[in-house]
């Protein structure tokens, strides 16, 4: 049975009628069991280590719980073989542990696992065999005891990798954006204060982390800033070049030369069933206006270009984007946001859920951006990721920016103290 990355998952059922949807449990009259079905589910559950109300609906539980949830599924229907697709890459540390544990568990009772993923760390914990596939061809297949990280990257990019992260001379001038007290309240519970007086700058040239825990406030603070996507009682201030500009909708802060790559750019980053072309141009079609209508040769031409030059593969600009790979479909959105000619654009986890060779080939834009005078926010959960790219970095916690480092002096070790502290009571 295969788990594909896109949980196969009704929200509005609960834990108990998605584990047997298709497989219901039937009483002696026909018609379906429901304490059995409950019961047989909470069974399963325990199984794999939930601890949850089979009655609950899945739209009330997290990411996590909800792979949890497949897996049961999975078990229900005495499954052999499991074949699990970017299992941990929506994720966080915590879930990610107890998924690959419970792996193993499996493991243990006889049951085959075939794990998809990019996360080199996870595989050589779990894997007794490593199979890398390269544009559609298995390359090789190597034993547990002589996997390495840098042996599988060379197979996966089909060249030596010294460096993780491309050199990075950086050429930074003036400020070029000023955020100043940025607060926003949750939507629902307008009490609860999520983004926290928020204060950092970006320069021209310059590329600016942002570190923080899952539920930090990181993409919460990035939404609100742009169009006040998130959030209610958002207020603050935001200034470019010294002068305070609004960001009140989304095309007010496109006017204003900000763009966000959302880090979900499967729902709110691409439209999936239109093609390349018209993904590219989504954000700036007053570029190509003629007469009231889109230009469609000058359309055609733009995003041939960009196809090109970020290196997007594909055939043509006509293939829906849906069809194409995680680090070919985050091209597309950076190609979406640079034709935007945008001066600062905030990069909400760039790299997620893609390959390491994409990953390199994301590095090298975000450095040519900065090259070009841009100023780049980049949000991301991996520390060497910001350590690598970044020129300076931020630290948030409950919504407070708590660091702000040179690069010269960040190291894990004071980031992460920094993203877990807490607020003062």
């Amino acid at each position: 049975m295969i788990i594909h990355q896109e949980l196969a998952l009704s929200p509005y059922l609960s834990i108990a009628e998605n584990i047997f949807l298709n497989n219901e449990q039937k009483g002696s009259s026909g018609l379906i069991d429901w304490n059995k079905t409950n019961h047989e589910a909470s069974k399963l559950l325990a199984r794999v280590g939930l601890r949850e109300n089979p009655t609950t609906k899945i739209m009330d539980i997290g990411v996590g719980k909800q792979q949890l949830v497949e897996i049961a599924k999975a078990l229900s229907k005495r499954v052999k073989l499991l074949i699990l697709d970017e299992p941990t890459a929506a994720l966080n540390d915590e879930d990610s542990d107890h998924l690959l544990n419970l792996i193993l568990h499996l493991k243990e009772q006889g049951i085959t696992s075939i794990i998809i993923s990019h996360k080199l760390n996870e595989i050589k914990k779990v894997a007794d065999s490593v199979t890398v596939i390269r544009d559609g061809k298995a390359i090789e297949t190597i034993a547990k005891q002589d996997v390495t990280e840098e042996r599988i990257i060379k197979d996966m990019v089909g060249r030596d990798l010294e460096h993780r992260y491309p050199d990075h001379t950086p050429h930074i001038g003036e400020e070029i954006l000023r955020v100043e007290d940025w607060t926003a309240h949750h939507p629902q519970d307008t009490t609860r204060v999520v983004v926290d007086k928020v204060n950092l700058n970006v320069r021209t040239g310059e590329i600016v982390g942002i570190a923080g825990l899952m539920g930090a406030g990181r993409t919460e603070f990035a939404m609100s800033l742009f169009g006040h996507s998130y959030g209610t009682k958002i207020s603050g201030r935001v200034y470019k070049h010294g002068s305070e500009i609004k960001t009140r909708t989304v095309s007010e802060a496109i006017r204003n030369g900000l763009a966000y790559a959302t880090e979900d750019r499967k729902t709110y980053g691409l439209n999936l069933i239109e093609d390349i072309k018209r993904n590219i141009s989504m954000a700036s079609l007053k570029k190509l206006e003629k007469r009231g209508l889109v230009h469609d040769n000058e359309e055609y031409r733009v995003a041939n270009e960009y196809r090109t030059s970020m290196n997007i593969k594909a055939p043509n600009v006509l293939v829906k984007t849906g069809k194409l790979s995680g680090g070919n479909q985050q091209k597309v959105v950076l190609s979406k946001w640079i034709y935007s000619d945008p001066d600062v654009l905030i990069l909400d986890e760039p790299t997620r859920g893609i390959d390491v060779g994409a990953k390199y080939e994301i590095y090298t834009i975000i450095n040519k951006l900065a090259a070009a005078g841009k100023g780049v926010i980049v949000i991301s959960s991996e520390l060497p990721e910001l350590l690598g790219i970044c020129d300076r970095i931020y630290t948030l916690s409950e919504g407070r920016i708590t660091g702000e480092f040179p690069i010269e002096q960040a190291t894990p070790e004071t980031l992460i103290k920094h993203m877990t502290m807490e607020k003062a009571r």
